[in-house]
């Protein structure tokens, strides 16, 4: 990790996600609504909500002044006049409409009080802006437990909506384990996110994903900012006995066993040698008191971590380099927990539960560069593809081919290779196929069309009849839904696979389900949940969305784009429709606008041809 004093600046951000807080807010200064109070940790970008939900409204705004505790009405100061009592500034301010109140943590007791009346007796309707964590006036609090106005915590930035944010300005776009990572450490505070993306621009750990994907991946130690110093400075301050040693110790090595009867102090014991015989159990008074103060978190199973991903990497970087030398483990080392985590996860696609992803060793080997096994990124690969996050599944399953390049361009190939794994190897090409097949954006070589490899494939691509009695359970009742074109059935098979985190296919479902439905209602409320889920497939484009995209086009750019995808030219087209090139050419452009295609070669993999392919593929 090295110090960065002056970050290059980005590009202002747009304001992105949000849409139902937004709704909330909006709803909250219309009608005979009183307001809302707004909450949330530093950073979560709470005073950017609130701003743009007001934006072009007639409002007046006042913020809260650090230190200015005992001048009276010091944030009111611009609506006021410069003496006043309580009662005359309720009186002057009972005629504005709307009055945004921003870090209302920091009014002054006689600002606080005004706000509170203003609550109680106006009729001006409040957005109340306030941050966790720090203290509150009574009178402003009490808006809230006193239930005069509804209160909105705000939860962190989507991941999607994290990965638009880290896309805007840059030359190219970041690839999925990236976003991952600065989405974890930057754990809701869009300021240092901020900051880690402008301190990470033209760095040295910054490259290009291979296989022509126009993606950059970060690997390496976290940039040593100023906001990230600020966010763990009490870190390098614990002095109490054990504490600091037991920090040291999880950020090179976690998650560590919790050894309830073990002894509860740091010393090493030695072998006869003169070394280490193994690393000390950790100190049990140290690691309460770190619990108790949130530091660490000890899981079910007895495994101690750090809590916060940011910990890890500051604790590395100040240890020093003979520090580091004791307390690192091997690459090697990690093995028994990264096999821990690959019989985690095998286990969940067993139960066909996807819903969480219990992996953060293998994804800390990852962030800093290690190579990690074939057989586990291959998996990984697996998971994030039935999770529907397909350009994920693409950058795992690179990472087990990287492992495997630097394997062979050791001395020994052969000996390199068995060590590797050729069954790992074939694994982790296979899911990159799958994973590059599913998304255009992705794609550096022709697939062929896809025949399913598993029988659920077929109920996906539209012929549950390839997989009668070969499924059970939730695949199970999709295919049978799909079958008798039953779509209410199809609607509860999509609403399961989405609890148990099988976006993808439950937005497959949806699509079905919206073109099964005789209801005009019910298939509109379909193909809306299709639209919401598949947004969030990480731009998933197969047969059954396709067909859903392809109903949002106009019959012409559905007949053009169906020519095209056909092989012909748009000279061809133009011909056969009696159109101009130049119009063929524009309703092409459109449509790939909406299928997300970048040109006519993905137009086969998006169309109904892509069924008969299937058809001719799979032997009866």
């Amino acid at each position: 990790m090295r110090d960065v004093v002056a970050p290059e600046p980005l590009p202002l951000w747009p304001f992105t996600g949000r849409e139902d807080e937004l709704r909330l807010v909006r709803r909250s200064s219309a009608g005979a609504r009183r307001g809302l109070v707004v909450t949330g940790p530093p950073g979560r970008g709470k005073t950017r909500l609130v701003t743009e939900a007001v934006r072009g409204t007639d409002c007046a705004r006042v913020a809260g002044i650090p230190q200015a505790h005992r001048m009276p009405f010091a944030a009111f100061a611009p609506l006021l006049p410069e003496s006043v009592t309580l009662h005359r500034a309720v009186r002057l301010l009972s005629g504005v409409r709307t009055l945004l109140v921003d870090d209302a943590h920091l009014l002054d007791d006689s600002s606080a009080a005004l706000v509170h009346q203003l609550a109680v007796r106006s009729d001006t309707r409040l957005l109340i802006v306030v941050t966790d964590g720090a203290p509150v006036p009574a009178a402003v609090s009490r808006l809230w437990t006193g239930e005069l106005l509804p209160r909105l915590p705000l939860g962190p930035l989507p991941r999607e909506e994290t990965a638009q944010l880290v896309a805007v300005g840059a030359d190219r776009t970041p690839e999925p384990l990236t976003v991952n990572r600065l989405h974890r450490l930057a754990g809701g505070d869009l300021r240092l996110l901020r900051e880690l993306l402008g301190a990470l621009r033209g760095h040295e750990d910054l490259t290009r994903v291979p296989a022509g994907t126009d993606e950059w991946a970060w690997r390496g130690p976290v940039p040593l900012t100023p906001a990230v110093r600020e966010h763990t400075a009490y870190l390098l301050t614990r002095t109490g006995p054990g504490e600091r040693e037991t920090l040291d110790r999880l950020a090179f090595a976690e998650p560590l066993p919790v050894e309830l009867d073990g002894p509860t102090g740091p010393e090493h014991p030695m072998d006869p040698a003169g070394g280490p015989a193994g690393p000390a159990p950790l100190d049990l008074a140290a690691l309460e008191r770190l619990e108790g103060d949130g530091l660490v978190h000890v899981d079910g199973r007895g495994a101690v971590r750090l809590t916060h991903p940011l910990h890890g990497p500051v604790l590395r970087a100040a240890a020093g380099r003979l520090r580091a030398r004791r307390l690192a483990r091997a690459p090697e080392e990690y093995g028994p927990a990264l096999d821990a985590e690959a019989a985690a996860l095998t286990a969940l696609i067993g139960q066909a539960d996807v819903r969480t992803v219990p992996a953060p060793v293998g994804d800390w080997l990852v962030a800093e560069g290690v190579p990690v096994p074939a057989g586990y990124a291959a998996l990984r690969a697996r998971y994030a593809r039935l999770r529907g996050e397909v350009r994920e599944a693409a950058a795992w399953a690179r990472e087990g081919l990287r492992t495997t390049a630097s394997a062979r361009s050791g001395p020994a190939e052969a000996e390199a290779e068995a060590e590797v794994g050729v069954g790992a190897v074939a694994e982790a090409r296979a899911e990159l196929a799958l994973a590059e097949a599913q998304s255009p954006a992705l794609a550096s070589v022709r697939h062929p069309a896809h025949a399913p490899h598993d029988p659920y494939d077929a109920v996906r691509l539209g012929a549950p009849e390839r997989a009668a009695g070969r499924l059970t359970g939730v695949f199970a009742a999709h295919a049978d839904a799909l079958t008798h074109a039953d779509g209410p059935a199809l609607d509860r098979a999509a609403g399961e696979l989405e609890r148990r985190g099988f976006l993808l296919f439950s937005a497959e479902a949806y699509a079905q389900a919206a073109a099964a439905h005789r209801d005009p209602g019910a298939a509109r409320t379909a193909r809306t949940r299709a639209v919401a889920l598949a947004r969030r497939c990480q731009g998933a484009r197969t047969p059954a969305l396709a067909a859903l995209t392809l109903g949002e086009l106009t019959a012409r750019q559905r007949q053009i784009v169906t020519l095209a995808a056909t092989g012909l030219s748009n000279r061809q087209i133009a011909e056969r429709l009696t159109l101009s090139i130049r119009t063929v050419g524009n309703h092409l452009y459109s449509a790939y606008t909406r299928l997300g295609a970048s040109d006519r070669t993905a137009l086969p993999r998006l169309t109904d041809s892509r069924r008969s392919e299937l058809r001719e593929a799979q032997p009866a």
